[in-house]
């Protein structure tokens, strides 16, 4: 073969082979630019989300319609329609939340329905023991005399019905007895005169005898002077009823005047319990309410008595009614000025709508309960309420038989405030803790105000909230958490919003090595 032939055949050689890879070029790109042709058209057959609004990121009340920054810089958080279980639950219901069920298991929320019951009433008041007035006795002569000789000289002594108190000396009780002997003698020697003479002297003897009565003489004293018609010196006082002393002024020797004082005498065999009863409770209090009463001095023994009296006056320092609770006292147990705490049984009201006690949270200005309306939502609704017992409340208005209600919530039983920080994550729908009502970060204590309960905190991002890293002040819930947040602390700790923009912390550890992400 020439030269010039061997040089023609590779050049054909090198043209075919041109022409192969161009053509497997071509035909390998070919899909490719097809397929990125078709992509923008797939993209653009997908619906595109609605823009609701922006939203503020430190989850204040405040939205844009524009996109814009916070005074700390911060980028506001677009919002799309259908992004969010809370949005849902908010568009359904204002104020309301959509809490997972692992949520909702992690917190430990609990429900009940709300009920008709019959409360069984049970009121509580403190009191004090005091003696009967109506069985209290005054030994005051109505005369004037002197002391003679004291059978009774100490307060607190016991007395029976009867028994010799003291003897008197008094020259008015001796000339009387001294008049009464003569008229009495003179009745008897007129036994033959005419009837006019007869009679006067039986009006004396009468007259005599009525002025001795009127002393309070005891009748036996006014049989013997009849009998043996001989004057006593001295007249004896006796006890008008078994007791007790409680007064005694009468001194051996001592001149005494008409109506004072000597001796007072208490029947302590039944007593009186004085209770103070709160103005708001005396509604369903009436007479005859059965009562059980504790005293201190005895724990182990219980006292029953009535309510016997509502006094009519009210006390303005403690705003208190008396009332007071008739009681049996054998054995002279209980003694007056005694404490005693009353457990008064309040008559049986007709049924009526409750709710457990601890389903109600109360702000002071209002009560509201949380209502379950759907798997893991719920919402706030306020109620009026009425009577309470132990526990349950009834409901006046605001809810229905059967309405499912939140009773339990064991991550608010920290402190009370973290339980005014749930109900405000509780009010904001919109918030970005309506998902959840707590979120987790990780920072570094920078200062720390404990009476104000505020610290000052440098922390990472929180996902939950969308928050960059920053410096910010937060709340504390209790002032237990203080001693786990020393200045320059690495520490990771939990919070929630307790009012738009206030962020309260409720718990706190130490910093592992690890960065702690958000809830």
């Amino acid at each position: 073969m020439s030269r010039s032939a061997s040089i023609t055949l590779g050049a054909a050689a090198l043209a075919a082979a041109l022409a192969a890879g161009y053509w497997w070029g071509h035909s390998s790109t070919a899909p490719q630019a097809a397929s990125a042709t078709a992509s923008p058209s797939a993209e653009a057959g997908k619906p595109a989300r609605k823009l609701l609004y922006y939203r503020n990121p430190m989850g204040l009340p405040d939205t844009s319609p524009v996109p814009k920054k916070d005074p700390m810089g911060m980028d506001y958080i677009a919002v799309f329609e259908g992004e969010g279980e809370a949005d849902a639950a908010a568009a359904s219901t204002p104020g309301g939340v959509k809490i997972s069920a692992e949520k909702v298991q992690q917190l430990g929320v609990r429900t009940q329905a709300a009920q008709m019951r019959v409360l069984e009433r049970t009121l509580r008041a403190s009191g004090r023991v005091e003696a009967d007035e109506r069985r209290q006795y005054t030994i005051a002569p109505k005369f004037e005399g002197y002391v003679e000789q004291l059978h009774v000289n100490v307060t607190g002594q016991a007395v029976a019905k009867g028994q010799a108190l003291l003897e008197v000396y008094s020259p008015e009780l001796v000339s009387l007895q001294r008049e009464y002997a003569i008229a009495a003698q003179g009745v008897a020697a007129l036994q033959g005169a005419d009837s006019p003479a007869q009679q006067g002297m039986l009006r004396l003897v009468e007259s005599s005898l009525l002025r001795l009565k009127n002393w309070d003489i005891s009748p036996e004293q006014v049989k013997a002077l009849v009998a043996s018609g001989q004057t006593q010196r001295t007249m004896t006082f006796r006890s008008p009823v078994a007791g007790i002393v409680t007064e005694k002024k009468a001194v051996q020797g001592m001149r005494f005047m008409p109506g004072e004082t000597l001796y007072q005498v208490a029947d302590l065999s039944q007593v009186w319990l004085i209770a103070d009863v709160f103005e708001q409770d005396l509604q369903a209090l009436g007479v005859g309410a059965k009562a059980t009463v504790r005293i201190n001095a005895y724990p182990d023994k219980l006292f029953q008595g009535r309510v016997s009296y509502v006094y009519p006056t009210l006390n303005a320092q403690t705003r208190t009614v008396p009332v007071r609770i008739e009681l049996a006292n054998p054995g002279l147990l209980l003694k007056p000025s005694m404490f005693a705490q009353v457990e008064l049984a309040l008559p049986t009201p007709a049924k009526a709508l409750t709710v457990p006690l601890s389903a109600v949270i109360d702000s002071g200005t209002r009560q509201l309960v949380l209502v379950q309306q759907g798997a893991g939502r719920f919402a706030p609704r306020n109620v009026r309420l009425g009577l309470r017992s132990d526990q349950y409340v009834t409901v006046l208005d605001g809810l229905q038989e059967g309405e499912q209600i939140v009773v339990a919530a064991n991550f608010l039983i920290d402190a009370e405030s973290n339980l005014q920080a749930a109900i405000g994550g509780f009010g904001k729908a919109d918030a970005p803790a309506a998902a959840a009502p707590g979120h987790q970060a990780r920072g570094k204590v920078e200062s720390v105000d404990a009476a104000a309960l505020a610290v000052t905190l440098s922390h990472e991002p929180v996902a939950s909230l969308k928050w960059p890293a920053m410096t910010m002040e937060f709340k504390l819930a209790h002032s237990g958490l203080l001693k786990s947040l020393p200045p320059g602390a690495q520490v990771t700790f939990e919070f929630v919003e307790r009012a738009p923009g206030e962020w309260v912390i409720t718990s706190v550890k130490p910093a592992t090595a690890g960065k702690a992400s958000g809830s």
